[in-house]
């Protein structure tokens, strides 16, 4: 006789209908949480940004975050933004999570991926996007929306025929379980 009872990973250890944290998380929201969870690596005490390539058979194949390049110790280059020198600030040095993202792919073909980005991209994150043929920009959040930048991007994401939206989900929480056996 065939079992048909559910396994407490599918429906939650007491049997019934999945509780939230015990669902198959769909693909949309996975990809932005590697997004979120890469985005903690950075050290950066303002701004962490995260990004997450994924291609059209929805695999990922590269992750970054903002970080400083690599050889260069973090505690020896500025990670403040409001210094009259330029070269106090940490714009003139850190690379972005996007251009780490694309590196990460170590030469994959991007074209018609899609990125899941924290945060919208800026203008260069956005020439490397459109120069690798990434074709979707899906970001969780746009704070610096009514900059220069941010406009610059919007346009040239736009002209080159660069999908963009903002990510969208029921859930606001997705609990990771270290315990899970």
């Amino acid at each position: 006789m065939a079992d048909n009872s559910q396994s407490s990973t599918a429906a939650g250890a007491g049997g019934g209908s999945p509780g939230p944290s015990e669902r198959e998380v769909d693909p949309e929201s996975y990809f932005m949480a590697v997004a979120l969870l890469t985005a903690k690596r950075s050290r950066d005490p303002k701004t962490k940004v995260g990004a997450c390539v994924v291609n059209q058979e929805k695999k990922v194949v590269g992750v970054g975050f903002n970080k400083m390049p690599n050889g260069c110790e973090d505690k020896k280059l500025p990670w403040g933004n409001d210094d009259d020198d330029a070269l106090n600030n940490k714009y003139v040095y850190v690379c972005h999570a996007v251009l780490n993202a694309i590196v990460d792919s170590r030469g994959a073909d991007l074209k018609g991926c899609s990125i899941y980005v924290t945060l919208f991209p800026g203008n260069e994150s956005s020439k490397l996007l459109i120069q690798s043929g990434i074709t979707e920009v899906v970001y969780l959040f746009n704070k610096y929306e009514d900059d220069q930048e941010t406009k610059a991007s919007k346009k040239m994401l736009q002209l080159a025929g660069v999908k963009t939206r903002k990510f969208n989900t029921e859930d606001k929480k997705l609990e990771i379980d270290f315990t899970m056996q």
